[in-house]
């Protein structure tokens, strides 16, 4: 359990007092001349002013009130967030990587470019992909140079009428938005009831304007789709491409592969899979492999290695140009690296193997529990999303509200109301990291809900209790973000806040 923090939590400027030191600055040079514009000078600087032990006790109560990945199971579906090994941070942080440039001459980074060419020969292993580009920074941004690598394919072909993409309705958002900024009309198919692709439906869908399809697989229900050599016969049948969503990579890794499946074009999510400190916008990184009939459309450069030097190609005349500037976010490019030089093929193997194998000793805990419904099938990959919607209807508690409680057990909440097929979803992935006991805990708590929902509603619907944050009106804070201590300040010092 975290500390319970005070509601009222001074900030660090408020622990201010007059004349207590910190630190000391040097004593300026004074036989350097410099001139700074008169307009550029400061006429103050305010600064707090405490003692080191202060400054310390004050930085450590509120990392005290953080969570992250170092904390406990961080459940949230999808996002794949699990323990990152720290020696990957010693790689990434070693003064040769930290400290090249991306202007420097090929020669003097030939150890740089090693490490892009080898990553990508491990993760064309990885997925049964020809060619990859390191530049995406993220995971939507290589969903976007996926179906800019469909466009221009069929552009390129003549055929222009292949305007249309079609998505599962339980695809994440990413993969709709990314196929419109692409300029593509989006065509939604459901689910059946299994929780996987209705063939049918998708047999109605394509025609001579099917441009592709974007899925993953396991999808967000953590169901592994079945017919998918029979998916991607029938796109391919009409002329579509595949897209292949790697958020949930980690529950099939070393087991099958997306380019063995059919499809054409594959991101990855290295943040996520590959073990890299994530969330809060980044950083991340997205890398895109296409099948050989693809490769002319990758952004440029690619890295080559002719046997003797390792070099950047620009010469691919068809493609799409660049995505993001230089190539890549080449910190976590090591990580990865690092990551999967440890954990070799049988280690990735295992991943998968555990990562499943907790997801489904989760589910078969809490399945049964008073309140939760396992929609579809049981069997599940890497995560499984149950549904609160009978304890909603039966105590008015809502998933929202089950996942607010959590955090007064100091555990992290789980996604929630996602993917939308399934209504008050908590989509919980525990991924390999976490230990049984842990998941033992996390079920309880999840029980222990339950049971206060039917004993004791209200207890749930105005939790947390013990955070240093209660519960925030979320509409409010989106359009009226408190972004700066000072606008804080001002605005609890008028009753406008209450924490």
């Amino acid at each position: 359990m975290f500390r319970q923090a005070k509601w009222d939590e001074p900030l660090i400027f408020e622990l201010s007092r007059p004349g207590r030191i910190g630190f000391t600055l040097p004593e300026p040079i004074e036989d350097v001349d410099v001139q700074i514009p008169e307009g550029l000078r400061r006429k103050s600087l305010e600064l707090p002013e405490l003692s080191e032990p202060e400054v310390v006790k004050h930085y450590t109560r509120l990392s005290e009130m953080n969570y992250g990945v170092d904390s406990g199971i961080y459940p949230l579906g999808s996002c794949t967030m699990k323990y990152n090994p720290k020696i990957n941070e010693e790689f990434a942080n070693h003064p040769k990587v930290a400290f090249i440039h991306p202007y420097q001459d090929e020669r003097t980074v030939q150890g740089a470019l090693q490490i892009m060419w080898e990553l990508e020969q491990w993760l064309k292993e990885i997925t049964g992909m020809d060619r990859f580009t390191l530049q995406p920074a993220a995971g939507a941004n290589g969903e976007f140079t996926g179906v800019m690598i469909m466009r221009a394919y069929h552009l390129d072909r003549g055929e222009t009428q292949r305007n249309e993409i079609i998505v599962p309705d339980s695809a994440h958002g990413t993969n709709p938005a990314s196929a419109a900024m692409a300029g593509f009309k989006v065509v939604e198919i459901p689910s059946n009831e299994q929780g996987t692709v209705d063939l049918e439906a998708l047999e109605n869908a394509v025609s001579e304007r099917t441009a592709g399809i974007m899925l993953t697989n396991p999808n967000t229900l953590g169901i592994f789709e079945e017919d998918i050599l029979e998916i991607a016969n029938i796109v391919h049948k009409a002329g579509g491409l595949l897209y292949y969503d790697g958020a949930n990579l980690n529950g099939i890794l070393g087991k099958v592969r997306p380019g063995d499946m059919g499809f054409d074009i594959v991101h990855i999510n290295l943040h996520k899979t590959f073990s890299t400190p994530h969330g809060g916008g980044g950083p991340g990184a997205g890398p895109v492999g296409v099948k050989e009939h693809l490769v002319d459309y990758l952004p440029v450069p690619l890295v080559e290695f002719d046997g003797e030097k390792y070099y950047l190609n620009y010469d691919l005349p068809k493609s799409i140009g660049k995505v993001k500037e230089f190539y890549g976010n080449f910190n976590v490019l090591v990580r990865a690296l690092t990551y999967l030089k440890i954990m070799g093929r049988d280690g990735l193997k295992e991943v998968a193997e555990i990562a499943v194998l907790n997801a489904n000793y989760l589910t078969q805990k809490l399945k049964g529990t008073k309140g939760y419904e396992l929609p579809h099938k049981e069997l599940r990959k890497h995560e499984v999303v149950f549904s609160a919607e009978p304890m909603k209807k039966e105590t008015g508690v809502k998933a929202l509200d089950v996942a607010k409680r959590l955090l007064d057990f100091g555990l992290h909440a789980p996604t929630i109301y996602f993917p939308l097929i399934v209504h008050e979803a908590l989509m919980i992935e525990p991924t390999e990291t976490v230990t049984k006991e842990e998941i033992d805990a996390y079920v309880e708590a999840l029980k222990k809900i339950s049971e206060e929902a039917y004993t004791n509603p209200e207890i749930v619907k105005s939790a947390p209790h013990n955070t240093a944050v209660r519960r925030v009106d979320d509409v409010l804070a989106a359009k009226k973000p408190i972004i700066t201590w000072r606008m804080y300040k001002e605005l609890r010092e008028k009753g406008e806040v209450d924490y």
